[in-house]
């Protein structure tokens, strides 16, 4: 005799395939339910992934928190004096790990092109930092790929996806024209003179790839002296760049800075620079959860059709087992365990099938590449070279677990009719 309570091996005895239309619902159910479990996993795993990969990126290539000089009655920023005495002060925080100063603004970048390669045109950000501490506050030195992170006189760094929209090589120059010389073309042009104003020159002696479109296409990186010539600066910067044992504390230390620093100066963390992206993905992240939970509804309201047309073929059994003695709870029981089966094999094959997509999804798009030339998800607008994804067991458990109630609340309603049914009326036309 089998130790298995009798209702659960009637529902696995009643769940046998055979020809008839209520086994064919029941495969579409467990289709269904794998397949929304599938979808699930593997959406929220990309979108994890970019969240994940987007913070360690931005992490990579901007400061924890960026301090800059601030006017309380116009409410507008301006240039950073006295920048060390600042620095100081900051670095009593015993948060802090490294601090450097920085000049930011866009310039107009001109290619010098040669017969093979014509000249290029682009209007990048040009960052200017202090090649001593800018690897206290950044991965930028280490991240260059080609050439050195060579800033002395004249020299200047470029991301890669910039060289290769410029057809840039290392040792090629560059005009740059800054705000300096659009002033000065512009009241030589009020003045009714025809003035030639010269940019500056530059040399293009190393290429990095911080790994994110957005950073590696649209940053040039000079020193800070030549970003200070170009914009008028003198001896100021725009800001400090400070860079923190733990990133997820900036919140906490700008509150300690503003008060230290006071008024005058704005502190910004890299989360509150970066909100836009961030709670994009965290936006979409739940809202695709929940339109995807609708597959797994679907395949709930098939399991419940299934379920419906099962007790009315089994009328006369049910009546003949509550004739022998069964109890209600026994009778919804029978349901109720078939409703878990078809679960429990759904939510495992959509785990399955999720875990396995997610693990071979590059090389799945790469052969899509290869073969079609169709990309899916193409660098240029999600910042990314391949798809991220990160497996997070909380969410995954999450899907499954209510996955499997959602299929068990399917069968409840014919569960709880079935147990309702009379033996007498239940065998009346038998």
């Amino acid at each position: 005799m089998s130790k298995l309570p009798f209702e659960l091996l009637l529902a696995l005895r009643y769940l046998r395939p055979k020809r008839t239309f209520v086994s064919i619902i029941t495969l579409i159910s467990i289709v269904g339910v794998a397949l929304g479990v599938a979808v699930l996993i593997i959406v929220i795993s990309v979108m994890s992934g970019f969240d994940q990969d987007l913070r360690g990126k931005i992490l990579g290539y901007k400061s924890h928190l960026t301090i800059t000089q601030w006017d309380p009655l116009n409410q507008t920023s301006l240039p950073l004096k006295n920048y060390s005495v600042v620095a100081a002060a900051v670095r009593k925080n015993k948060n802090v790990r490294g601090i450097a100063p920085f000049v930011m603004g866009p310039v107009l970048v001109e290619s010098s092109g040669d017969t093979n390669r014509p000249a290029q045109q682009d209007t990048p950000v040009l960052r200017g930092v202090d090649p001593q501490n800018e690897g206290k506050v950044s991965e930028l030195p280490r991240k260059v790929v080609f050439g050195d992170f060579d800033l002395s006189g004249h020299g200047m760094v470029v991301g890669a996806d910039f060289a290769r929209n410029m057809n840039l090589r290392l040792g090629d120059h560059v005009s740059v024209y800054s705000a300096r010389e659009i002033k000065r073309m512009k009241a030589a042009y009020d003045r009714n003179e025809h003035e030639a104003i010269p940019p500056s020159d530059f040399e293009v002696r190393g290429i990095f790839s911080m790994g994110y479109y957005d950073f590696d296409a649209h940053v040039v990186i000079t020193s800070l002296d030549q970003a200070q010539q170009m914009y008028d600066l003198d001896e100021d910067v725009h800001g400090l760049l400070v860079m923190l044992n733990d990133p997820y504390a900036a919140a906490q230390v700008k509150d300690e800075l503003a008060i230290a620093l006071g008024d005058k100066f704005y502190v910004q963390t890299w989360m509150e620079q970066n909100s836009d992206f961030l709670g994009a993905i965290e936006v979409e992240k739940n809202v695709m959860f929940y339109l995807l939970f609708f597959i797994v509804l679907v395949a709930a309201l098939c399991i419940l059709s299934a379920q419906i047309t099962f007790v009315i073929q089994k009328t006369r059994e049910i009546g003949m087992l509550k004739a022998l003695g069964a109890t209600r709870l026994q009778i919804s029981g029978i349901f109720l365990f078939q409703s878990a089966i078809i679960g429990v094999i759904g939510v495992s094959a959509g785990f399955g099938l999720g875990i396995l997509a997610v693990v071979y999804r590059n090389g799945f798009l790469h052969f899509l590449r290869h073969t079609t030339g169709l990309q899916i998800f193409p660098a240029s607008i999600y910042g990314f070279g391949e798809l991220p994804a990160v497996i997070m067991p909380r969410d995954v458990a999450v899907i499954c677990v209510s996955s499997f109630i959602i299929c068990i609340f399917g069968g409840l309603l014919p569960a709880m009719r079935a147990g309702k049914l009379k033996p007498v009326e239940a065998l009346r036309h038998e």
